[in-house]
């Protein structure tokens, strides 16, 4: 299977996201927020990089919920900041 490029603005907005993140995990270890979320530290590390810049619906979920934030907050930081 091909993967389709992602646009700038996808991985920008991946970008986003991931400083989002890494704002909302604050002083708390990668490690602790992810096993939280049920998800590798890697795989955090790699969306707050924006290395994984279109991370699965239940990984952001999973996340958000790790960090308490709402769904509503991940999209007005990371999808509605830049429209």
């Amino acid at each position: 299977m091909v993967r389709t490029p992602l646009t700038q603005a996808e991985r920008e907005r991946g970008e986003r996201l991931g400083r989002f993140l890494r704002e909302a995990r604050g002083g708390r270890s990668m490690a602790d927020v992810a096993a939280r979320a049920g998800i590798s530290a890697e795989t955090l590390r790699k969306i707050e990089t924006g290395r994984a810049p279109t991370p699965a619906f239940f990984t952001v979920a999973a996340l958000a919920g790790a960090l308490g934030l709402s769904m509503d907050d991940l999209v007005v930081r990371s999808v509605l900041v830049a429209a």
